[in-house]
């Protein structure tokens, strides 16, 4: 009897209500920072495959990474509140570091226009 009477009483409580122990709650995106990229290359096309990587500016390991789509477009969420370090490579270019200060607002909008690398075709 008591089985059913605790799935009864398991199935009247709202399911939001019941969290497993250990669990993590999840992740709310009010206090992210959206960096957003749109990345051309020298002709002025779109530069699809090109790998975008971030890292807070005090540290040296990259924490987030992303690849542009076919439209040469990506976009990256952090934390606000700190500066960032955002290197953009891609095959045949020469690569691109840009500072991002996410102290204030939320979003940061970046266009970069990658030049070929000396002798190489892209």
């Amino acid at each position: 009897m008591a089985p059913v009477f605790t799935l009864l009483l398991l199935l009247a409580i709202p399911a939001g209500f019941v969290q497993a122990a250990g669990q993590k709650q999840t992740h709310s995106h009010a206090d992210d920072f959206l960096i957003f990229a749109t990345l051309f290359d020298g002709r002025g096309f779109a530069l699809p495959g090109a790998k975008v990587r971030v890292r807070r500016a005090d540290e040296k390991k990259f924490r987030w990474e992303a690849v542009s789509d076919r439209r040469g477009e990506l976009g990256i969420r952090v934390k606000q509140g700190a500066e960032y370090e955002v290197t953009i490579e891609a095959r045949g270019f020469q690569p691109q570091t840009r500072h991002i200060n996410a102290r204030e607002g939320t979003q940061e909008e970046l266009t970069a226009r990658m030049e070929p690398l000396a002798g190489g075709k892209p």
